[in-house]
């Protein structure tokens, strides 16, 4: 079993997220609405919560959707995004950057819809990618490995920690 290392507490999540919704409201500040998308999984727990802030902060009316999409396989099955995207400012959300791969393909399916811009915020990114996707809003960077794994722990709609394994 590989040893796991904190890197973020629950604690510093809320920190890193009221951080990253400030940076999302400052991004979008002469924006009405702004669109949230949750990649399936702990990419939703973290969308919902960067919702939830950036209602709380600011005047935005926050529209929140959730992207399914295979994380480890994206091509196993179809990505399914049911939301008209055309001329709205969104956002896509997940829990880690890793090889950029993830990301690459849930960017296809908002791109079909035609909106006004596309912004990725993630709570961790990890510094190596083989995909060219650089987010712009991120709670936490670190350099790993490519052999070291970073898991995101969710218990229903709350993120517990980070992990390093």
């Amino acid at each position: 079993m590989k040893q796991q290392i904190i890197i973020l507490d629950q604690e510093a999540i809320q920190r890193k997220l009221l951080r990253m919704a400030y940076q999302l409201w400052e991004l979008h500040s002469r924006e009405k609405k702004l669109v949230i998308i949750g990649v399936e999984g702990s990419g939703v727990v973290v969308a919902k919560q960067l919702a939830a802030l950036v209602e709380k902060i600011s005047p935005l009316k926050v529209e929140l959707h959730s992207l399914q999409l295979h994380k480890k396989n994206p091509l196993s099955r179809p990505i399914k995004l049911e939301v008209n995207l055309s001329q709205q400012s969104v956002v896509l959300v997940d829990d880690v950057a890793k090889s950029g791969k993830t990301l690459m393909y849930a960017l296809k399916p908002l791109l079909d819809t035609d909106p006004a811009s596309v912004k990725i915020a993630v709570l961790v990114d990890r510094k190596h990618k083989a995909f060219p996707i650089v987010p712009d809003i991120v709670g936490h960077s670190i350099a790993t490995t490519l052999q070291d794994h970073i898991e995101v722990v969710c218990e229903g709609d709350d993120i517990v920690a980070a992990y390093l394994e």
